[in-house]
């Protein structure tokens, strides 16, 4: 029969975007599981079902493919909505970069921080900064001055250090104290030193 001629066609080849996601899952994957030292190209390439060639055509080494990877992968803190109230924005704003750093990119860089060596570190480093603090300090400004414009904020809270505090809690509590954040502690962080800070 002549239908019998096409069921076992197989899919076709995968290409472009579709084949480098499928790359870039892998290697989330494998970090997740095996971590950075024992990650391998030749893993990666049999996790995304395709060849060694096709990584080294994108990504010249692995360090390349993991900050790729760790960079597309960490989710967006996105734009954070009038709450009506300086406390509550802030609040909304340590959920979301708790979510991204407890996403699997996230909880990913972290291992990989961890595993790196040091001529590695500055480099990871720069995917946590350009990923989490700097959309994070931009956004803590915005706040401030939808603070100060709804009168909830003092006029003068618009020193540099003010968008450092909670990026540097965060990372800090969570790095050296191994904290997980619970809503219960991000409400404490705002409400005994945040609100302190900003309060009129």
């Amino acid at each position: 029969m002549v239908g019998s001629r096409w069921s076992a066609a197989s899919p076709g080849r995968r290409r472009g975007p579709e084949l480098e996601r499928a790359i870039l899952d892998a290697t989330l994957e494998q970090l997740s599981t095996i971590g950075w030292n024992a990650l391998t190209m030749e893993g990666v390439a049999a996790g995304a079902h395709t060849g060694k060639a096709a990584l080294y055509r994108r990504w010249p080494s692995k360090a390349d493919l993991v900050a790729d990877a760790l960079r597309t992968g960490l989710p967006r803190i996105g734009d954070i909505p009038d709450c009506g109230s300086m406390r509550e924005d802030l609040y909304v704003l340590c959920v979301r970069m708790r979510d991204v750093m407890h996403s699997r990119a996230g909880q990913a860089l972290r291992s990989v921080l961890h595993e790196c060596d040091h001529m590695h570190a500055g480099r990871f480093q720069g995917v946590i900064w350009s990923g989490l603090h700097e959309p994070a300090q931009h956004l803590i400004r915005e706040l401030v001055g939808r603070g100060i414009n709804r009168g909830d904020v003092r006029p003068d809270a618009t020193g540099p250090f003010v968008v450092d505090v909670i990026p540097a809690m965060l990372m800090y509590r969570a790095k050296v104290c191994g904290s997980e954040w619970k809503d219960a502690d991000i409400a404490a962080l705002i409400d005994e030193v945040m609100v302190p800070l900003l309060r009129v």
